[in-house]
């Protein structure tokens, strides 16, 4: 008898192993980025050779994987040519389970130059006793090159 529930605990441990893709995720899959790109004030995609003083929408696809809400601080970090941070803004959100989101910033470029896009997932908190706060990767960046 103990052999038997022995034996019917290890495949449910093994079969819950197997199905339950928490247990498959590291830190950086708990969210994936996918699909990065640039859009007109109207959400449509647009090349990333932009003009000068264009307003344009930087966005991605950004998907929780994980079996629990998340919350997560979408940053977008622009460099011009000489490795010079331009622009650094951020949205703030949760994330239920299995959501996917595409959320967008906007940004102008005021020179003619070419610029790197990075796109960041993290999870913030923040301690306002001690006021202290700690930053946790939860996807690997992205980057991609626009011109002006």
């Amino acid at each position: 008898m103990i052999m038997q529930v022995s034996s019917i605990f290890m495949i449910l441990l093994v079969f819950t192993v197997l199905i339950n893709p928490a247990f498959a995720l590291t830190q950086l899959d708990r969210i994936d980025i996918t699909n990065p790109r640039l859009e007109n004030a109207f959400g449509s995609k647009i090349s990333n050779q932009v003009n000068v003083n264009q307003q344009v929408q930087i966005s991605a696809d950004i998907k929780n994987n994980q079996e629990k809400s998340q919350n997560f601080y979408y940053l977008v970090q622009v460099k011009n040519q000489n490795d010079v941070v331009v622009s650094f803004q951020w949205i703030k959100g949760i994330l239920d389970p299995g959501q996917t989101f595409n959320p967008a910033v906007s940004w102008t470029p005021k020179i003619s130059d070419e610029y790197t896009v990075e796109i960041f997932v993290w999870d913030v908190t923040v301690n306002a006793s001690t006021k202290s706060w700690q930053a946790d990767a939860l996807a690997k960046n992205i980057m991609f090159k626009l011109t002006s």
